[in-house]
């Protein structure tokens, strides 16, 4: 849950409602301002601001106004031209409508690319080009999307297992030879959520795809990719922002993890494909030379 919309909450004080209030109307003018300015300009006291960051899960009052600007920061960034939510209305003709949902694609990519930490990628690499398997764990409309990653992987020599049926099992069946890919958008979804205790009780390392803030997933994760967060949980057309942001970031892991042994992995890659794929094209562009046995 982003912090904005948990700042949003009916559990805070009167006092607390005001610092909270001016939070939101000064937004990144806060940066530069001490607990004890914001709390004479609200007329409360310091250790007020203590306590919010404490209802809200946060060591103190720097730590939550550095996230907060973080997260206005990134809110405010990219997405100004676009709803992910509604990016096509109903007077758009069928040319507007593929226009648009270019610019959603394009806009996605650049969001989530943002959102990418080189320290946390350079590990995830690792740890699943380490990994005896690869299980992936999450609702079976990501598990659709991940299809085409477990295909890519195996054509390099990689075990991939998206996970559909009994995941408590195969999750009870890890080890830390495996390496876990959790996606969920919420990082709250009960179903996913109580796979991690027996992940982290099988040792098994976790690379979590979900939204930017703090979440259960979060917490039991060993790398951290942002899936970008423009989404309402229904209130939308489809879920085209989410759906293209895990793609790009299961492309991204293929990518860097082929890039571990680039020669080798292209040479398996090609020498299998042209013992299994006899596809023929009149396109020149798509024309391959003959195929020589493995």
């Amino acid at each position: 849950m982003l912090l904005t919309e948990k700042m949003k909450d009916d559990m805070f004080s009167p006092s607390e409602k005001a610092i909270i209030h001016y939070m939101f109307d000064e937004r990144e003018n806060i940066k530069d301002k001490t607990a004890k300015q914001i709390a004479e300009q609200t007329y409360t006291h310091p250790s007020t601001l203590i306590r919010i960051a404490k209802k809200l899960g946060y060591h103190g009052w720097i730590e939550l106004k550095n996230i907060f600007l973080e997260e206005i920061d990134y809110l405010n960034s990219h997405f100004n031209d676009i709803d992910a939510n509604f990016p096509f209305n109903e007077r758009d003709n069928e040319i507007t409508i593929a226009n648009k949902m270019a610019l959603l694609n394009q806009m996605t990519i650049s969001d989530t690319l943002s959102l990418i930490n080189n320290d946390e990628l350079q590990k995830a690499t690792d740890l699943l080009n380490q990994a005896e398997e690869i299980k992936i764990f999450s609702l079976n409309n990501n598990l659709l999307i991940c299809h085409d990653f477990k295909s890519q992987m195996i054509r390099i020599g990689k075990k991939v297992n998206l996970v559909s049926v009994d995941p408590g099992h195969e999750a009870a069946n890890c080890n830390s030879n495996t390496c876990a890919i959790v996606i969920s958008y919420t990082g709250e979804t009960s179903t996913i959520t109580s796979l991690l205790p027996m992940l982290k009780k099988r040792k098994t390392p976790i690379i979590a795809l979900t939204s930017i803030g703090n979440n259960t997933l979060t917490k039991h994760a060993d790398c951290i990719f942002r899936i970008t967060t423009r989404e309402k949980l229904f209130s939308k057309i489809g879920s085209f922002s989410s759906n293209g942001s895990i793609s790009f970031l299961l492309d991204v892991l293929y990518a860097t993890v082929f890039s571990k042994d680039y020669k080798n992995n292209l040479e398996y890659k090609i020498r299998i494909s042209q013992y299994y794929d006899h596809r023929t094209s009149s396109n020149k562009v798509m024309e391959e030379g003959g195929h020589d046995n493995v």
